[in-house]
């Protein structure tokens, strides 16, 4: 899967990923930059996936990349496995806002779609 590396290392990367997919989960809207947005939303995706199979295997591997985090991932198997059971894709959507002031990277909302 080709990915951009965002100017991060790997572990930085990965965690600052991971904590923009956990907080997609609890608040359903966050605000980052254009690409930040676009790797977020297949990371996110993945975890609805795990959430619909619903299996031992698919919590675990949700659980290791949330970082352990038991009330994320409790939302992703309840909430979002159940609202999403009819969909096939194209769990969230992207808004574009401004520029931002310092450096103009493109602004966006990315936010869930309603099921």
């Amino acid at each position: 899967m080709a990915y951009r590396k965002l100017g991060r290392t790997c572990k930085h990367r990965r965690s600052m990923l991971a904590n923009l997919t956990k907080d997609l989960i609890m608040n359903e809207r966050i605000e980052t930059t254009e690409t930040r947005a676009k790797e977020v939303r297949k990371f996110f995706d993945k975890m609805v996936t795990y959430g619909k199979d619903g299996s031992l295997v698919s919590r675990r591997k949700a659980l290791a990349f949330l970082q352990n985090d038991n009330v994320a991932t409790k939302k992703v198997f309840d909430d979002y496995a159940t609202r999403f059971a009819g969909r096939n894709g194209g769990y969230t959507r992207i808004l574009k806002l401004t520029e931002r002031k310092g450096d103009d990277a493109l602004m966006v909302i990315l936010e869930v779609v309603e099921g």
